[in-house]
């Protein structure tokens, strides 16, 4: 292996780090992936290296609310096969992310083109900065509802929210945090919803693109780069994902609005 191939495998780490330590918070992954891959002089990065990288993150995700989902599952079906109302407010809450992946599902598959050829750092400028006002307007909201308070209403619109961040440059955990905590819901809560609605659509793109994947020309010799990239995504969206918890136990979202519309700025500088 040569000096070039292992600066280009340290690269894709690095590429799969911004992916892992963006995807969970409010600041755009694709946004920021793409502002890595032209500052190391990578270009844009392919859809099947999407797909691993979203994989990745997927994979974190399912990891750290295992128990959750594990519970959910259980309980929906003990209610339907006996209708015992102890187990109805999971019921409900799988039934909410059902229908709050609709928005976003439907869009993805409608627009998915549209999307891919309207992205530029300007786009992902201007988004930022509209993710940044999002997250200052709703900074000292405390929200009262929990799972079980939750209603249809709150499901769709959080779930508009998600589709809303099919733009590229709004961030797609903040889009949905910011609904559903403009919706009245308490933060701890709108994260876990926002990560449940996070799952179904990521596994409807890794299923989606299979094939793109299955006829990659150069999946060969790329191997051990995307292998080295998904790697490093994987760990880093655990750990970025656990810390951003943290960050939304305190209540401290406005420290994103702040790097948002640093990096928007410096993208229309320097861009």
């Amino acid at each position: 292996m040569g000096e070039t191939d292992i600066l280009f495998i340290l690269k894709m780490i690095v590429i799969g780090l911004v992916q892992g330590f963006t995807e969970p918070i409010p600041v755009s992954s694709s946004g920021h992936v793409m502002i890595a891959s032209e500052i190391l002089g990578l270009g844009e990065q392919g859809f099947t290296f999407a797909i691993l990288t979203n994989t990745a993150s997927l994979l974190a995700v399912l990891w750290i609310y295992r128990e959750d989902i594990l519970r959910l599952i259980q309980n929906s079906l003990r209610y339907l096969q006996t209708k015992d109302v102890r187990y109805k407010s999971d019921f409900r809450f799988v039934l909410y992310i059902i229908i709050g992946t609709i928005p976003a599902g439907v869009l993805g598959v409608v627009l998915k083109d549209f999307i891919a050829d309207s992205v530029s750092m300007t786009t992902i400028a201007i988004m930022l900065f509209i993710t940044g006002i999002a997250l200052f307007l709703i900074r000292n909201i405390k929200g009262t509802k929990a799972e079980p308070d939750m209603t249809l209403k709150d499901a769709i619109l959080v779930g508009l929210g998600q589709a809303v961040a099919l733009t590229p440059g709004i961030s797609r955990s903040g889009a949905t945090i910011i609904s559903a905590i403009a919706c009245g819901i308490k933060q701890d809560t709108a994260l876990r919803f926002a990560f449940m609605l996070y799952i179904p659509v990521s596994l409807g793109g890794v299923v989606l693109g299979f094939s793109d994947f299955i006829n990659e020309p150069n999946k060969g010799e790329l191997a051990i780069p995307y292998m080295a990239a998904f790697m490093a995504t994987l760990f880093m969206t655990y750990f970025a994902m656990k810390w951003f918890m943290g960050i939304m136990k305190r209540g401290k979202l406005i420290y994103f609005t702040y790097y948002c519309f640093t990096v928007a700025i410096l993208l229309l500088i320097f861009f």
